[in-house]
């Protein structure tokens, strides 16, 4: 029995067993996992993206953009189930620099999945939104309403957006939609270029290349919510199993670190030096999710500790050092 196999139970292969399924995006972070996890439960699985990768073995991949809504109505015919997780992950320097690269495509790709999935009339479809459509807070709760504005402006409004469509077409239609808030994802697949990588890519790629001392910004206390990508795909099948109640879910670790503890983590991974930039801002001083909800809806339990995570995520860079110049960038400048 294979690793995917071991950690999905009886009734989740009964639910999605010969059922088929689109996944946005499946080439991507969560994606990659949610395709290798539905193909070992004899999911019938189409993949979606404009990366240029090797997709996951046993699916249908095609390449596509989602910013075509005739593209949209056609990959969604016959689909029982659609993932809808492609989106665009990049730096918070990259999101204040290019902000009409993060908002315009997403609003896009919105649109055009949920409205094709309701024209197909689409059983069920889960949205991967994030921890950015919060306000800012230390712990986020989702109980704790959308008292101001997203913390990540752009990317968090386009997030917030399409949480309200799926309420539109859920009060409309009466399509069963379900939301998941992902924080902080990192995995094989994760994007390592170095111009727009997050945290645990952005160092991977830097020990990489051997910069040494490795400079990191601030002093280290900062905290943040790291959940390994195979937890989050297992969170995500589920809530499309279960559904959200009309609301949204958090998928995160449920546990803080400080990026002292990531860099020491990482340590018993790959040997490496580091020193503390205390001129540079650590960013927020805490970001983290309460996962309560999702225990009690959904029955999620990550199960990846941080160090099993970054072993795996080390390793698979290393196999696949060059994959993000395979995928599509969205913030290169294009000639006018």
């Amino acid at each position: 029995m294979s690793d995917e196999e071991e950690i999905l139970s009886s009734n989740i292969f009964e639910f999605y067993s010969e059922k088929n399924v689109l996944i946005t995006g499946g080439t991507g972070l969560i994606g990659r996992e949610v395709s290798k996890l539905l193909v070992s439960q004899q999911a019938k699985v189409t993949t979606v993206s404009l990366d240029r990768v090797n997709p996951v073995s046993g699916t249908n991949h095609v390449i596509g953009d989602l910013t075509d809504i005739n593209f949209c109505l056609d990959i969604t015919k016959g689909q029982d189930y659609v993932f809808h997780l492609a989106g665009i992950k990049g730096s918070i320097e990259v999101t204040k620099s290019k902000p009409a690269s993060f908002l315009v495509p997403m609003l896009m790709f919105n649109t055009n999945v949920l409205e094709a999935a309701r024209r197909n009339k689409v059983r069920k479809l889960v949205y991967t939104s994030s921890i950015g459509a919060y306000p800012s807070a230390e712990l986020f709760i989702e109980t704790m309403g959308e008292s101001g504005d997203p913390m990540d402006t752009y990317p968090g409004w386009a997030k917030r957006m399409a949480e309200l469509q799926i309420r539109a077409y859920f009060e409309e239609y009466g399509l069963e939609w379900s939301v998941v808030r992902p924080c902080n994802v990192y995995g094989p697949g994760d994007n390592f270029d170095p111009n727009n990588a997050m945290v645990i890519p952005s160092l991977m790629m830097r020990i990489s290349e051997g910069e040494n001392p490795l400079k990191v910004w601030g002093d280290g206390t900062s905290v943040r919510d790291f959940a390994f990508s195979r937890d989050v795909a297992l969170g995500t099948i589920l809530a499309l199993m279960h559904g959200t109640r009309g609301s949204f879910v958090n998928l995160g670790s449920g546990v803080g670190y400080t990026i002292g503890e990531l860099l020491e983590t990482l340590q018993k991974v790959v040997p490496f030096s580091y020193e503390f930039d205390t001129s540079k801002s650590g960013g927020f001083p805490r970001r983290v999710m309460d996962i309560k909800r999702a225990k009690e809806w959904l029955g999620y339990e990550p199960k990846t500790s941080l160090f099993e995570g970054l072993n795996e995520t080390w390793a698979w860079f290393l196999s696949n050092k060059e994959e993000y110049l395979l995928k599509k960038n969205y913030f290169k400048e294009l000639k006018s």
